[in-house]
């Protein structure tokens, strides 16, 4: 494991070892249970899981952050990891895969973090969350331009959202009216190479308030994009 993290310039400590050590195990472990990834095999989960997690903590940086769709705790779970400042809210609509974040909090002793059960359109109306976070990140939920619409609610004026990505050129173009339209401005892409995979980093800063009708919700998101 430490060899892979090596490659890309991810550097471990003997405590960061062990607790992406027990993480995999846990995936593992409960995968059939809480179908939680398809990607299984050892090397496969470092590289493309914990290892392009880990690879956005220069991009996300520390504060506050609220994880949209966590799925299997990624990238939030590796972020924490190496960053133990963060204070970490993963959001996730499925329950069997909310129990398994709280099994993967509570073995890995990790502090400040907690998991939020729901909708990112119904949780983002929520005058407790929205626009509270200083960064939102997402990975592998949906379309850029339905994305900013369920993640730049929560972010704060002067926050940001990371959203990771496989090859993203066309729809940061798709999503240009989207950002705009919710009150931001885009950043920064950052494109890079994760073995044979093209990946990507796209940060959008928060700039003004965004209006209170977004998001729209009833999957209007998905359906019609802005």
């Amino acid at each position: 494991m430490e060899k892979l993290f090596d490659k890309y310039g991810v550097i471990l400590n003997e405590n960061q070892k062990k607790k992406f050590e027990k993480y995999y195990e846990l995936l593992t472990f409960y995968n059939e249970k809480f179908n939680i990834t398809a990607i299984t095999e050892k090397n496969e989960v470092i590289i493309k899981h914990f290892i392009d997690s880990a690879l956005g903590q220069e991009k996300v940086g520390d504060g506050t952050l609220i994880d949209i769709g966590s799925g299997g705790g990624f990238p939030a779970i590796p972020l924490k990891i190496m960053n133990d400042k963060l204070n970490v809210t993963l959001l996730e609509a499925t329950g069997k895969k909310c129990e398994f974040l709280k099994v993967v909090i509570k073995e890995l002793e990790l502090k400040n973090i907690n998991v939020l059960n729901g909708r990112a359109e119904d949780f983002a109306k929520d005058k407790n969350y929205r626009e509270k976070f200083d960064i939102c990140t997402a990975r592998a939920v949906a379309k850029l331009n339905t994305l900013c619409e369920y993640c730049l609610p929560f972010v704060k004026v002067g926050g940001k959202f990371v959203a990771y990505k496989g090859e993203a050129k066309e729809e940061v173009k798709e999503a240009k009216n989207a950002i705009t339209v919710l009150g931001a401005k885009l950043r920064e892409e950052y494109y890079y190479n994760l073995e044979d995979y093209s990946r990507a980093l796209i940060t959008i800063e928060k700039v003004k308030n965004t209006d209170l009708k977004y998001p729209r919700g009833n999957g209007k998101e998905r359906k019609n994009p802005l």
